[in-house]
């Protein structure tokens, strides 16, 4: 089994910054993908950002310049680095890793972040 366990949420005036946080513990030998989705109230979760297999990141086209993914691999953790953030970023935070020969999905347990002033 995997848990993982998020951080780094709250409400955060527009333009301001937030770094979310997730690390994965438990049976994992390997990771395929890690990455962040996010679901704002009435809508569909949503790609923001992804390490792929290979390494390479992909961004929704709505963050892209203004959030970062990054990773510390020793520590399975997965970083979301959020600035200049608009209203719009409003939205429960999940993190995803794919691990292992099966490629099982796990999910976080979601990170509220609020964007007003």
């Amino acid at each position: 089994q995997v848990q993982l366990v998020e951080s780094g949420g709250g409400l955060v005036q527009p333009g301001g910054s937030l770094r979310l946080s997730c690390a994965a513990s438990g049976t994992i030998f390997s990771i395929n993908r890690m990455g962040w989705y996010r679901q704002a109230p009435g809508k569909q979760r949503e790609l923001v950002a992804t390490f792929n297999s290979g390494g390479s990141t992909d961004y929704a086209d709505s963050v892209r310049g203004r959030f970062t993914i990054s990773r510390d691999s020793a520590k399975k953790t997965v970083y979301l680095q959020m600035n200049s953030l608009k209203p719009e970023d409003t939205a429960i935070y999940y993190c995803n890793f794919n691990v292992n020969s099966n490629w099982r999905h796990y999910w976080g347990q979601g990170t509220q972040v609020t964007v007003s002033s």
